[in-house]
């Protein structure tokens, strides 16, 4: 489309006595609607050839253009917004998840300390009344092995002692009611330390 054409196309429109803006039908619409699709941007002689196709003024063509893109941004804002909402508010279920959790590990690490520290006392007793050389029964894998534990702590909890038996008695190998915890050195430091 040269220059004189272009000039005449315009004049055509504004001098028209139908130049009054009309209502889209549906077909400029959706004419419209996939042009928008193919490219969010009205450059000048895209708009005079929608113009020219639907039979209104490019001045028609540009305001739709504008308007319809004002919709789109909004909507892509409003998208955008819904998603970023969505994955705050799993982020936050996420947190008070993991919060829930960090303070039930924190009760149970207490309760660990103060059972550690309860039964403290009782393997420093323990170690004196038997040397490191005892024979022991380990509970932790269900079996029994006997020898040296060098550096293992051997934690009793019999519930015996004391109570209805004089001293000294119940720590004979005989004893049957003597329940021994085998714990790992490492472990019962680190706990008691932490």
């Amino acid at each position: 489309m040269d220059l004189f054409q272009t000039q005449s196309h315009k004049n055509s429109y504004y001098n028209s006595k139908h130049n009054k803006k009309k209502r889209l039908n549906e077909d400029q619409v959706r004419l419209l609607e996939r042009s928008f699709t193919f490219d969010k941007k009205l450059d000048p002689e895209r708009k005079l050839q929608l113009a020219d196709q639907l039979g209104i003024p490019p001045r028609q063509v540009a305001v739709w253009y504008q308007n319809k893109r004002a919709r789109w941004r909004a909507q892509t804002l409003e998208l955008d917004c819904s998603a970023l909402q969505l994955k705050l508010e799993t982020a936050l279920a996420e947190k008070r998840q993991l919060e829930g959790d960090v303070e039930m590990l924190r009760e149970e690490l207490e309760k660990a300390r103060q059972s550690l520290f309860a039964v403290g006392v009782s393997v420093v007793d323990h170690q004196k009344a038997h040397p490191p050389a005892t024979t022991v029964c380990s509970v932790s894998d269900g079996g029994s092995s006997s020898g040296s534990f060098g550096d293992q702590y051997v934690i009793d909890l019999d519930h015996d002692h004391g109570h209805g038996q004089g001293q000294g008695q119940g720590h004979g190998h005989g004893h049957d009611h003597d329940q021994v915890l085998q714990m790992d050195h490492e472990l019962f430091a680190s706990l008691i330390d932490w």
